[in-house]
């Protein structure tokens, strides 16, 4: 029998990029319904009912390929995602947590936020910082000290985020930009 009785992990993974954008649950019926019609459907342990991914978002999955694992009991569903796959709105559900705490920050702007204050100064107030962090990292790798570089390009991260965000982009972004670079 299946750990969750007749429900089987999901591991959703884009096509192109490999990203593993999610995991979902599916039953026999979720199973079937994304055979019949090419987009992911899933069984909703929260709704206890069948769902179809992006039936509120837009957000769908058109799957390429579905594989069962060695025992039969998860499955790997390939997909070419229309859309972020996170309900945050983030392209992967294993964003780092770095970002999904920048992005929370973004959509609330919580008074006493560094990272809404920031972006309430606009993409430019967040360059500035951005040049400012990069400043500080090399100098501190120029002078050898390891415990500063960690620290500071801790904060040059950071403001990375933040820059993104203030542009509307996912680190997923960057990430598929550096594999292209790799190929």
């Amino acid at each position: 029998m299946r750990p969750d009785g007749d429900l089987r992990a999901a591991v959703v993974q884009d096509a192109a990029s490999g990203r593993v954008l999610m995991l979902a649950w599916m039953d026999d019926e979720a199973l079937a319904r994304t055979r019949e019609t090419g987009e992911a459907h899933f069984y909703s342990r929260s709704r206890g009912r069948l769902w179809r991914k992006g039936e509120t978002s837009g957000n769908t999955l058109a799957v390429e390929e579905l594989r069962d694992d060695c025992d039969g009991d998860a499955l790997l569903v390939r997909v070419r995602p229309n859309g972020p796959a996170c309900h945050t709105g983030s392209v992967s559900c294993f964003a780092p947590w770095l970002w999904r705490r920048v992005r929370e920050r973004a959509e609330s702007l919580p008074e006493g936020s560094y990272v809404a204050d920031l972006l309430r100064g606009g993409p430019a107030a967040c360059a500035q910082k951005l040049g400012e962090e990069g400043v500080e990292a090399a100098l501190a790798v120029a002078a050898e000290d390891d415990g500063r570089v960690v620290s500071e390009v801790a904060d040059l991260w950071f403001a990375s985020y933040v820059a993104l965000a203030a542009r509307g982009l996912d680190p997923a972004a960057v990430e598929e930009e550096l594999a292209r670079r790799a190929r």
